[in-house]
């Protein structure tokens, strides 16, 4: 993990950073209408997991071996045709995801670490939310590859292991993630800086993905992987349950690949994919399909206006408004003007 100076060197380097990329926007934090007051708890949103699966798509739900996963998708709002991006491969993918960007603009097109490329020049969602309202970010990635994202930054906190290291899976993943909240709320911090949970909390869970193509897709090490990656999940809502957390927290489900691909690949497919993209929590309509097209680069401005933000700059990333409850949702706080 990055160890973090400060929030307001973390707030000046983050501004600075921010000015430079983008151009000089002022950051606001976002303030409810008056007669929002009355919105009960459940409806706001101050914590967000997002999991990153792969090999999975609504097929892998038929066994019956996710059920934590099957009861966010009837509880919450689901589209199983999302776009994904070309070349949909990990690196590719992931990078997209994080920026809101496509490839053609943020430029990562490889699917393996390569030191001397550098990390990507284009600001993240990791970016926007510390600029945006001073809210930081964790990040547990399960591969070499995503080492290309991993940009040190004070308000974002990362931890990586992947395939190389046998001993990394699913299991010692959550073994990290609960040994962060642990010292995130010991009162000495994590990294002699963390006095608070993340508000963003991004969790790579790849495993169902890899026994698929190792084993096969209707291998019964592919449906214990499917398994094995519910029961990862559950761990994490029951930590957030733990903390009391869970009625302030919206979950985002989505994948890098679908049932039957490798994105571990250097060569894709031509087409763009459809891919799972599955919400439900705080805030969010229960038991709905979404109807509007949207792309897994919209998960960054969602991920923004769950938590009353918006962001500062032009960016791809739409915000999908259809997911949310229209009686008690908040909306975005408006632009500030540019200087």
């Amino acid at each position: 993990m990055t160890q973090r100076p400060s929030r307001i060197c973390t707030t000046l380097g983050g501004l600075l950073a921010w000015w430079l990329v983008c151009g000089a926007y002022t950051p606001v934090h976002a303030t409810p209408p008056a007669g929002e007051a009355a919105a009960s708890l459940s409806s706001i949103t101050e914590h967000v997991i997002l999991f990153v699966l792969e090999g999975f798509s609504q097929d892998s739900l038929k066994s019956g071996a996710m059920p934590v996963l099957s009861k966010l998708v009837k509880e919450g709002s689901v589209t199983w045709s999302a776009n994904a991006v070309q070349p949909a491969l990990r690196l590719p993918m992931m990078a997209s995801l994080v920026t809101g960007l496509p490839v053609e603009k943020h430029g990562i097109t490889w699917n393996s670490f390569e030191f001397s490329r550098g990390y990507p020049r284009a600001p993240s969602l990791f970016d926007y939310l510390d600029v945006s309202g001073g809210r930081d970010s964790a990040v547990f990635f399960m591969d070499e590859s995503l080492y290309q994202l991993a940009k040190p930054a004070p308000y974002t906190d990362y931890q990586l292991c992947g395939a190389l290291r046998p001993e990394c899976g699913s299991q010692k993943l959550v073994a990290y993630i609960q040994q962060y909240f642990q010292k995130a709320t010991s009162g000495h911090g994590y990294g002699h800086a963390v006095h608070a949970l993340p508000h963003l909390l991004v969790v790579h869970l790849p495993e169902a993905g890899r026994a698929g193509v190792t084993h096969g897709w209707d291998s019964k090490e592919y449906q214990q992987a499917l398994k094995t990656v519910d029961v990862a999940m559950k761990s994490v809502l029951d930590l957030f349950k733990h903390y009391n957390l869970l009625d302030r927290t919206t979950v985002l489900v989505t994948t890098l690949s679908t049932k039957g691909t490798d994105p571990g690949n250097e060569i894709t497919r031509t087409d763009t994919a459809s891919v799972p993209w599955i919400v439900s929590g705080a805030g969010i309509a229960r038991g709905q399909i979404i109807r509007q097209p949207i792309s897994i680069i919209d998960t960054g401005a969602t991920v923004m206006r769950m938590l009353q933000l918006e962001t500062h700059t032009e960016w791809d990333s739409k915000v999908v408004e259809e997911i949310f409850q229209t009686e008690t949702a908040t909306p975005p706080v408006p632009r500030a003007e540019k200087r």
